[in-house]
């Protein structure tokens, strides 16, 4: 299962949004800091950097590294991001503008700075627009089990994102829709069922992490062996969010199993795994046809509140809260904005599933919350806390199709 639980989001509000590439050294012989992980919102989408570490390696600021401030008011976003009101001789546009006015609570949004890295943002604002993907022939469904799907979603096929998204982009590219069932999943092995239908196919697999992309397992191989890399390829991927969890489960408790630095090892361990992913799959020595790719960043079912009671079953993942919260909150952000630095880096394109789902979980009726967008809002989570339910899966494919098809 994919326990994709980002517990201690809602201090992202508090912490503001890092600006470095990695967390640097906090000197010889100390713990690495997290440069720039401290600041809070400001009113202008601007965001600055007053300090940082120098090098090294991964840690904490607080054990001894200097940790730089940032401010940053790229808000999250809602299901059907608006565009900015600038006029069209105020530049690009950015998430900043983008996700400005999605929520109520205009002073107090989740914040994670993404503008520092100059991204190209679709119109639409669900994510990135880096690539003109055209002349699609195969399509390959890379992850963990958001992409697989779950019950109880699952158990109408048709309802997982997959399927939806599929069925659009059949018709977008000219392609072999899959069949029915395509949606469907082995309950014992927790892969796709079918794996292969039509012109697409699935090597996402429940409970998958960054090192079975390539490392450990081999997902990318084995959806793009070598006798179809001569084809057009589109990647689609969800991944990340047990790396996460496993990383919030090491670091909880009143004596948890890994240290500060150690954690910080992890986490720039698994980004790094992403990127060098992404890397391979846009080297067309790799991949002569060429690949487009589309990935998601991972979302949380707090609203940014951090409030893990909000839903019972994720006292079921046997997560423990952490003594250092700052530190886990600096990881956090960390890791998505690094998401969004490796889609600007390899020219793929990043979906704001994280900004997109804020505000449809199981704190999306407190008024107070940061990702409050008024009432009645639906809910994007199942039962499980951690999958999407059938309009989350309606969600994330109406995210991931806008943002392929500009």
């Amino acid at each position: 299962m994919r326990v994709a639980a980002l517990l201690f989001i809602g201090w992202l509000a508090a912490c503001g949004s890092s600006d470095s590439d990695a967390p640097g050294s906090a000197g010889t012989g100390g713990a690495a800091g997290d440069a720039g992980t401290t600041g809070g919102t400001t009113s202008t989408g601007g965001s600055t950097s007053t300090g940082g570490a120098s090098s090294g390696g991964a840690g904490n600021a607080s054990s001894g590294g200097q940790a730089g401030s940032s401010g940053s008011d790229a808000g999250v976003s809602g299901s059907a991001g608006t565009s900015s009101d600038a006029g069209a001789d105020a530049g690009p546009l950015t998430v900043a503008e983008c996700l400005a006015k999605q929520f109520v609570n205009q002073s107090s949004n989740v914040s994670l700075n993404y503008d520092q890295f100059n991204p190209v943002v679709g119109s639409h604002c669900q994510g990135t627009n880096h690539q003109n993907i055209t002349g699609v022939q195969r399509v390959v469904f890379l992850g963990d089990s958001v992409t697989v799907g779950t019950p109880p979603s699952n158990l109408n096929p048709a309802n997982v994102y997959r399927a939806i998204l599929a069925k659009k982009l059949a018709t977008h590219f000219n392609l072999k829709a899959p069949g029915l069932g395509w949606g469907g999943a082995d309950p014992f092995n927790g892969v796709a069922l079918p794996k292969e239908s039509g012109d697409f196919i699935s090597c996402s697999k429940w409970g998958a992490r960054t090192d079975d992309l390539m490392k450990d397992s081999n997902q990318v191989v084995d959806c793009i062996p070598q006798n179809k890399r001569h084809l057009r390829h589109l990647v689609i991927m969800t991944m990340g969010g047990n790396d996460i969890a496993s990383i919030t489960k090491d670091g909880g408790g009143a004596n948890p199993p890994k240290t500060i630095p150690e954690l910080w090892q992890a986490t720039q361990g698994f980004v790094q795994l992403l990127r060098e992913t992404m890397e391979w799959l846009k080297d067309p020595n790799n991949v002569p046809g060429g690949v487009d790719v589309v990935f998601a960043n991972n979302f949380e079912f707090t609203d940014g509140t951090g409030d893990t009671t909000a839903c019972s079953s994720a006292s079921l993942a046997g997560i423990e809260p952490w003594q250092d919260k700052q530190a886990q909150a600096d990881m956090v952000i960390w890791a998505n904005e690094q998401y969004l630095k490796i889609a600007v880096d390899t020219q793929s394109d990043m979906i704001f599933m994280l900004e997109g789902f804020c505000g449809h979980g199981y704190k999306r009726n407190d008024p107070s919350g940061p990702c409050y967008r008024g009432p009645n809002q639906p809910l994007w989570f199942d039962l499980t806390c951690i999958h999407p339910n059938d309009a989350g899966h309606a969600a994330v494919a109406d995210m991931f199709f806008k943002t392929v098809a500009e």
